[in-house]
C-alpha cells in the first residue's frame, strides 16, 4: 500500500470515502492503493491517482513525509505517505467514492481506518 496527501492552494487536504462493498466503507482515508509487483510506492501513487481521481503527476512531484504501521487481525501494514502539491486536472471520483477537502486541523472530524489516525497530527503540524 502507498498513500498520499494531496494538498491544495488553500493548504487542504484531500480525503476520499470508501464506497459501499469495500472494505471499511464509509470511512475517510488518504488516496493511494496496492502495490503491484515490480512497482515502486511512488509509481502505484501515479496509477492510482490516475484510475481513482483522473489526475496525473509525477515522481518529481511526489515527496517522502511518512509511513503507518499498523497491526490489522489478519496482516500488518507497513504504508508509506507522501506529500503532493502539484499535478494535473481536476480530482473527480472515478470509483464512486466521496471526496473531500479538509483543513489539517479538522481531519479528526473525518472517522477513518486504524491505520490512517497516527498520520493526521504529523499533517497538521507539518501543514
Amino acid at each position: 500500500m502507498s498513500a498520499v496527501a494531496l494538498i491544495d492552494a488553500d493548504g487542504r487536504v484531500l480525503l476520499a470515502q470508501r464506497p459501499e462493498g469495500k472494505s471499511m466503507a464509509g470511512l475517510w482515508e488518504f488516496p493511494g492503493g496496492k502495490v503491484e509487483p515490480g512497482e515502486t510506492p511512488e509509481h502505484a501513487l501515479i496509477r492510482e491517482l490516475k484510475e481513482e481521481l483522473g489526475i496525473d503527476t509525477w515522481q518529481s512531484c511526489l515527496a517522502p513525509l511518512t509511513f503507518a504501521s499498523h497491526s490489522y487481525e489478519d496482516f500488518h501494514l507497513l504504508m508509506p505517505l507522501f506529500a503532493c502539491r502539484k499535478w494535473q486536472g481536476i480530482p473527480q471520483p472515478q470509483e464512486g467514492q466521496k471526496l473531500a477537502w479538509a483543513r489539517p486541523n479538522a481531519l479528526r472530524n473525518y472517522p477513518m481506518p486504524p491505520a490512517d489516525i497516527p498520520l493526521i497530527p504529523i499533517l497538521r503540524d507539518w501543514l
